[in-house]
């Protein structure tokens, strides 16, 4: 299975089952000696062999009795033998993976939707959580480890999976997670800045991205934005056929904004010789790209355009992703990850389009990403929203202040920004400033309902702190109710 190995102490080795953790090694594991960020799996042999290891795959010679294999990189020999020990259930599925800076999950939603409205059965792994064909479950990961990847491909072969949708992390894909998965199609959705404290940089960030193309069989195709400079680079680059979209320059498939308004856009769909009208739910020139993704994905496997456009009409709404909150009240809400600045600048530029009063954002960035990436946060914001919040996301172990000083560093006139650390409390003042015609963008977490603090996990869900304070604000609401004729009468009253 691994051709470039050495293997010492043995001829060969049979492998049943494996670990990479030496404190859950079993009797007979093989176990996988990995360099993470943190620790380094050979400093933890002897432990794995005490649990029972019957041999090791590591990435140099070790001194121990148990056969020992050398290989080059061991993070990618894991991925492939997991999945071999699940059978290589990518052989016996069309897999598409999804990567990009920003879009990726609500790329994998929209292709799901489409394939499923034509008829297949479609898996989908997220960082919404993942659909193995029978069951969906939520998780707080973007890809899993080689380990569970395999398992979930297995299960969605086993529950009657034609296809499944993959998201991809640039560090999952810097830690080969996806080795031994032969994909069929790869969808970029656009390749920005972000991670730079795991990358180094943003060209190692983008030679990350770039390594899903590796994983393309012979037979697969890819789709990449055109409209994004760096994406449109690899179309020369990629070997298999490739296929472009794009909203504003030249593409074979492309779109038209008609009409867009808070609750709702309508663009024209074009694909070769046919144009289609769409409307969806959720709005932005950002949606308008993800949109023409996955229907290229959906084209290319042979679903014609109108079933394409009611697969992507389906999905209204996606958590935490310009998720509109509706309780009644006056003026737009939304929530939205956005924690890179170019996403931010994405989302206040959609909603600038279709308010009338004043764009109020409350924002923050983590404590534990890219820290460069925080004045950033701090430029778009001031230029883009009419009065912003700085509060805290996900503070990790940094004190939340310093993460505000670090995005206050972006403002031309820091004096404008106005800042409240208590993310809950910073809601609900935003929400309390809001007038007739306004709209509140509540950015930086998106759907996590727990927020780290040091080491401590506090509950925290945006999405409910502010349908919390909307309905009891809505609760003083006077209603004139005229009665004519002795007709019955409909009374409707904001929920709560």
């Amino acid at each position: 299975m691994l051709p470039g190995a050495k293997i010492l102490g043995a001829e060969d080795i049979v492998v049943r089952s494996c670990a990479a953790n030496s404190k859950l090694c079993l009797p007979d594991d093989l176990f996988v000696a990995m360099v993470g960020a943190h620790q380094d799996g050979h400093d933890f042999v002897e432990e794995a062999i005490a649990n029972g290891a019957s041999a090791i795959l590591s990435e140099r010679a070790l001194p121990t009795t148990r056969p020992v294999c050398i290989v080059e990189n061991t993070q990618s020999a894991y991925a492939q033998i997991c999945q071999a020990l699940a059978g290589d259930p990518s052989k016996r599925m069309r897999v598409i993976g999804v990567t990009g800076t920003n879009g990726k999950t609500t790329v994998c939603r929209l292709i799901q939707s489409i394939m499923e409205t034509a008829g297949a059965t479609v898996g989908m792994s997220s960082s919404l959580g993942y659909d193995n064909g029978y069951d969906r479950q939520p998780w707080d990961c973007t890809t899993p480890n080689a380990a569970v990847l395999a398992d979930l491909l297995s299960r969605m072969e086993y529950n009657g999976c034609t296809h499944a949708v993959v998201e991809a992390s640039s560090e999952a894909l810097s830690r080969d997670r996806l080795d031994g998965i032969e994909l069929d199609a790869v969808a970029i959705t656009n390749l920005r800045q972000d991670h730079l404290d795991v990358h180094g940089s943003v060209t190692n960030y983008h030679r990350a991205k770039k390594k899903i193309l590796g994983r393309l069989r012979e037979t697969g195709f890819a789709v990449v934005n055109a409209d994004d400079s760096a994406c449109n680079k690899l179309l020369s680059q990629i070997e298999t056929p490739a296929l472009s979209v794009a909203l504003h320059g030249a593409a074979e498939i492309t779109a038209s904004v008609v009409e867009r308004h808070k609750s709702e856009q309508t663009f024209l769909l074009s694909a070769g010789d046919e144009t289609v009208p769409v409307c969806t739910r959720m709005i932005g020139d950002h949606h308008v790209y993800n949109c023409l993704v996955a229907a290229a994905v959906g084209l290319v496997y042979g679903v014609d355009l109108k079933t394409v456009v009611r697969g992507l009409e389906r999905v209204d709404s996606i958590p935490g992703r310009m998720q509109r909150i509706e309780c009644g009240q006056p003026f737009g809400v939304f929530v939205d990850l956005a924690h890179t600045h170019d996403a931010l600048a994405m989302a206040l530029k959609a909603l600038r389009r279709v308010t009338h009063g004043r764009v109020i954002c409350v924002y923050g960035a983590d404590g534990l990403g890219d820290p460069s990436k925080r004045p950033l946060l701090g430029r778009v914001a001031e230029r883009g929203a009419d009065l912003s919040l700085i509060t805290s996301a996900n503070p990790g172990d940094e004190s939340p202040l310093e993460v505000i000083h670090d995005i206050l560093d972006g403002y031309e006139r820091p004096a404008r920004a106005h800042v409240m650390p208590n993310r809950a409390a910073a809601i609900e003042w935003a929400l309390s400033e809001a007038q007739t015609g306004d709209t509140v963008l509540i950015a930086g977490r998106g759907t996590p309902n727990l927020q780290t603090l040091r080491e401590e996990e506090l509950p925290l869900d945006d999405v409910q702190i502010a349908q919390s304070w909307l309905y009891q604000d809505s609760r003083g609401l006077e209603v004139d109710v005229t009665v004519e004729d002795d007709g019955p009468v409909l009374l409707k009253f904001p929920r709560g």
